[in-house]
């Protein structure tokens, strides 16, 4: 067995240690935040999921940090 094979996904009620998109065992995916809980199924109950895709977390606003910006010197 894989490593892979072994290892166990986050099942409902564990807290969510990774932001991204999760799929259940029917297929179906949810967007989790770190620190959410894992959703229960209303029909299944305790529920197993696998992370499909890693957030894309975007911190720049689209202009340089001005502390980046070389200073002007003055001319005395």
């Amino acid at each position: 067995m894989s490593n892979e094979e072994k290892r166990m996904h986050p099942v409902s009620r564990e807290v969510v240690e990774t932001e991204g998109v999760y799929t259940d065992e029917l297929g179906r995916e949810t967007y989790l935040h770190k620190g959410e809980e894992f959703p229960a199924d209303l029909v299944l109950g305790t529920t197993e999921y696998k992370l499909t895709e890693l957030a894309q977390v975007k911190h720049a606003e689209g202009r340089t940090n001005p502390r980046l910006v070389p200073k002007k010197e003055e001319d005395n």
